[in-house]
């Protein structure tokens, strides 16, 4: 019988919220070609120019209002999934390992002990429902990377972006009812932005978004790799599963660069907007986030709230993001039980 395990992988954190350590982060982040996907020496001119010498000290103060005692939040939390994940399967499951696309636990640190166990069956579960080539496509390409470097005879399959899934939007639900319950004027679904160009570059058909028409609406196969289409599909499917009412929810698009154009409305625009137009209870919902991180914890339950109230909003709560919930475990342990008992995914 084959030897198989699973692999977690999500975004990552600096080691600590040192400016070297955060700088070092930063580098390895925006120096990767799928996020920030300029030619290699404009990328590096932008990097050491104009992004290195003033965001890491920005970047480490965010990092110190969300760190805790266990360091990164998001690591922690993901190391509290990969336990509760493994004690949801039993003895009888496959083995779970945890890494991260920048910082530590690296991809390759993953790979390397995935090999050294004799595993020659691995499951990629990337942690981002949506696919965007500066996060899902990333973290799958890096991953069969290094097997074929360190382990080629590694057999790796991977989870699909999962945006749609019944099952998917029944654990968002399920997370996030009992807020939902209290009384709110408004819900706002708050996704990470990606910049319009992705868009396009992801289309290979070069014909579809940003061409036609409502394209996140008109259907095509673009919407296999279109970001924005997934996150519009995920917020119909939650909110017909929710009965929300369509004149008090709406989409918006956090964690720009400056530069280029990225995905609008934006969220702090809508944040301080929506008290003007009668929005006083607001909730956020932050559905491309698996695990509560920085984005979330610090961007949106912090600094948003604060330009929230300060633009006349009266009341403002977060939607706690998946994390380690018990039917997030669940959602987890069917995918991982499907792949062990029928070899898909």
């Amino acid at each position: 019988m084959p030897k198989r395990a699973v692999l977690l992988v999500n975004l990552g954190s600096p080691d600590s919220t040192s400016v070297p350590d955060v700088r070092r982060y930063l580098r390895e982040f925006l120096g990767d070609e799928r996020v920030l996907d300029a030619p290699a020496p404009l990328r590096w001119l932008i990097l050491e120019a104009f992004i290195l010498p003033t965001r890491p000290r920005k970047t480490a103060h965010a990092y110190s209002r969300v760190w805790t005692a266990q360091g990164s939040p998001l690591i922690a939390t993901t190391e509290s999934v990969r336990r509760r994940l493994q004690e949801s399967l039993g003895d009888g499951g496959a083995p779970i390992h945890v890494a991260m696309r920048y910082g530590n636990p690296s991809i390759g640190a993953a790979v390397a002990a995935l090999a050294k166990a004799g595993c020659d069956e691995v499951l990629l579960f990337p942690q981002y429902p949506h696919y965007a080539m500066a996060s899902w496509e990333t973290v799958v390409v890096r991953v069969y990377e290094e097997a074929a470097r360190q382990a080629p005879a590694m057999r790796v399959s991977c989870v699909q972006p999962f945006f749609a899934d019944s099952d998917y939007i029944e654990m968002l639900h399920a997370v996030a009812a009992p807020m939902l319950s209290k009384p709110h004027d408004h819900l706002l679904f708050s996704y990470h932005g990606i910049p319009e160009r992705h868009l396009r570059k992801a289309d290979s058909s070069k014909a579809h978004c940003t061409v036609v028409a409502d394209c996140c609406t008109t259907g095509s196969p673009a919407h296999a790799t279109c970001y924005r289409a997934q996150c519009m599909r995920t917020t119909m499917e939650f909110a017909r599963r929710a009965k929300l009412d369509p004149a008090k929810h709406s989409i918006s698009y956090q964690s720009r660069l400056a530069g280029e154009p990225w995905l609008q409305p934006f969220t702090d625009f809508e944040l301080a907007r929506l008290p003007k137009a009668g929005v006083k209870r607001l909730l956020v919902m932050c559905p491309s986030f698996l695990a509560d991180c920085l984005e979330t914890s610090e961007e949106i339950s912090m600094t948003g709230r604060d330009t929230f109230l300060a633009a006349g909003g009266e009341q403002f709560e977060k939607i706690t993001c998946p994390n380690d919930h018990p039917v997030f475990i669940d959602f987890l342990a069917n995918r991982v039980r499907k792949w062990l008992n029928a070899g898909t995914v």
